[in-house]
Order: C-alpha cells, then sequence, then structure tokens
C-alpha cells in the first residue's frame, strides 16, 4: 500500500468516524439525561455547602419520579417472580454505571437471600474488567450483548433486565432484543421517556428525572433512579418467592460473625423463643434460620420442617400453615 493510499483510508475512516459522531450528538441532544442546564453553568462558584443543598434537592425528586412507574415496575416484578418460581434466573445487563449497579445488586442476592451465584446474575459491557476500569467501545456492540447472554445459555424461563439511562445504549437494546428472540422475558429499564430500550421490552419502565447537575453524568440522579428500581425488582421478588418471612431475612446466610448474629436475632424476632432454645434450633438445623422457625413456631422436629418447606417450595409461612393445620 502507498502513502498516498494509506493517507486516503485514514481520510476516509475520519469522514466516517465524524458522520457517526455527528449522529450520535444528534441523538444526544434530544435526551432529556443529557440536557444542558444554563442556571447552573457558575455551579463551581458556588460555596461548598450551597452546591450539596441543591445536590441534595435535586436527589429529592427521585423518589418521586420512580413512584410514577409503580405499576410498571410492579408488573415487571410478578412476571419475573413467576419465572424465577420455575427454576429461571434473573439478569442484569448494561454498560457503565447501568452495568456495575446490575453487578452490585446481583452480588447482594446470595448472602442477603441465599440465592445461589448463578441465580441472580450482572452481566456488564466487557466482562467483569468493566467493574473497576472503562472499557472502550463494549458498550456499542449489540452483538457482544447476544454472544455474552449465549454463553449463559439463556432461555424461556430467565428474565433479562436491560439497563440505561439514555434508554438507547446498544449493548443493554441489543441484549434484551436477543433475549427475546430467545424466549426470555425482558425488562428495559432507562431514565428517557419514549426509549428505543422500553420500546423493545416486554416492560417497559422509564424514570424519568431530568438532566443531571454535571451535563450527562448519568451516576447522578438516573444512577440512583435505576439503584431504587433494582432495589425493588430483587427484594421483592425475593419476598414474592418466599425468602423473607414477614420483613424478617429467614434465607439469610450465615457466613461471618456479623450473620451468625443476625441469624440468632432473626429467629429470635420471629419466635420470642428463648436463647436457649433458638441455640438449640439452629443446632439441629445446620443453621438454616427459616427451618430453626419451623421447628419453633411449628413443634415439629428437623426432618419434618425440612420436608413441609420443601413441600411449600421454601414458604415459612405456607408449611407453618402445614404443620399447625
Amino acid at each position: 500500500m502507498t502513502s498516498a493510499d494509506s493517507a486516503a483510508d485514514s481520510a476516509a475512516d475520519f469522514t466516517a468516524d465524524s458522520t457517526g459522531s455527528t449522529h450520535l450528538r444528534a441523538q444526544l441532544d434530544t435526551l432529556t439525561t443529557e440536557a444542558f442546564r444554563p442556571e447552573l453553568a457558575e455551579i463551581d462558584r458556588l460555596e461548598t455547602l450551597e452546591i450539596a443543598r441543591i445536590m441534595n434537592a435535586e436527589d429529592a425528586a427521585v423518589p418521586t419520579a420512580v413512584a410514577g412507574q409503580l405499576p410498571r415496575i410492579a408488573a415487571a416484578i410478578d412476571a419475573i417472580a413467576a419465572r424465577m418460581s420455575r427454576g429461571g434466573r434473573l439478569l442484569y445487563t448494561g454498560a457503565g454505571t447501568a452495568g456495575r449497579l446490575g453487578v452490585l445488586d446481583a452480588s447482594e442476592c446470595p448472602p442477603t437471600f441465599n440465592t445461589r451465584p448463578e441465580q441472580v446474575v450482572g452481566v456488564i459491557a466487557g466482562g467483569p474488567d468493566a467493574v473497576v476500569t472503562s472499557v472502550e467501545g463494549a458498550e456499542d456492540s449489540a452483538e457482544l450483548a447476544a454472544r455474552d447472554l449465549d454463553r449463559l445459555g439463556i432461555g424461556p424461563d430467565d428474565t433479562v433486565v436491560g439497563v440505561s439511562a439514555s434508554g438507547r445504549t446498544p449493548y443493554a437494546v441489543g441484549a434484551v432484543e436477543h433475549a427475546r428472540r430467545r424466549g426470555a422475558l425482558t425488562v428495559g429499564l432507562s431514565c428517557n421517556a419514549g426509549s428505543a430500550l422500553a420500546a423493545v421490552a416486554d416492560h417497559g419502565i422509564e424514570i424519568v428525572v431530568g438532566p443531571e447537575l454535571l451535563t450527562g453524568s448519568t451516576r447522578l440522579k438516573a444512577g440512583t433512579a435505576q439503584k431504587l428500581v433494582l432495589n425493588m425488582i430483587s427484594t421483592i421478588t425475593m419476598i414474592r418467592l418466599g425468602k423473607t418471612f414477614g420483613n424478617l431475612m429467614v434465607d439469610v446466610r450465615a457466613s461471618n460473625d456479623k450473620l451468625r448474629a443476625r441469624s440468632r436475632r432473626i429467629v429470635s424476632l420471629a419466635t420470642g423463643a428463648s436463647d436457649e432454645r433458638i441455640e438449640s434450633a439452629l443446632a439441629a438445623t445446620d443453621g438454616e434460620v427459616k427451618n430453626a422457625i419451623l421447628t419453633i413456631l411449628g413443634g415439629v422436629d428437623a426432618p419434618t420442617a425440612e420436608k413441609l418447606l420443601a413441600e411449600a417450595h421454601g414458604h415459612l409461612r405456607t408449611a407453618l400453615e402445614a404443620a399447625t393445620g
């Protein structure tokens, strides 16, 4: 190749990149989350306390925006719980901040609800390294999202939640589109109205929080909104699956001293039994909080408690009714 050919190729590449950049900029100009706020153009001149007050007031508007989408969130959760009750998985997919929030929510389910690591999974564009470093270009690839889901063997009993503040991120949109083709349930969580992500999902959830304090920094209000919704999805799904007894985390995994102490406290709150009775019940049930509660409240031995819980698909209230009815 001559130097002239090389220069021509470089010029063509630059022109293509410039055209693509212009198109993307036009897209971003239409997004609420990317809007510029001239009234904050001199925020860097303000006192720190005043900036903190402004930011706090901005954050206070997020729960109200979430409240407007509660019926859609609830419908999505009921559909997710139905699939998971059949053995399906919950997968969060996203890039950047959205992807990291999905990974965070998924990683907290095993210690909180004693789920298996593969039951709730965070899939981030660029893989695990992208949790702590930027992986350039990963968010722009719908094909990468499809490959990531295929590696996990996505199927009809699974749910894929695409998370993207803009609602246009190719990785998140591509993941939802591919999941639907595989028969999985899909949810699209974004922070812009009329988003492509919500449009391709079975359940579209759009939490419109408005322009950010720092233009385009969607780790702020948009990130907070996404965290609140992901908290709802995982927590209420686990409630529906019988992972709680009232507001007690009876499926907590006692993997350290703090959680072992919490386990004893949960059994105490649920039963009102003496410390000696609690220790005996936990010892008999190999530390399983739900089983220990059932032996105390249901007046059954450990093997019977295990059998009743299995028949009740892990729902303590149902097992307790069987034991006492």
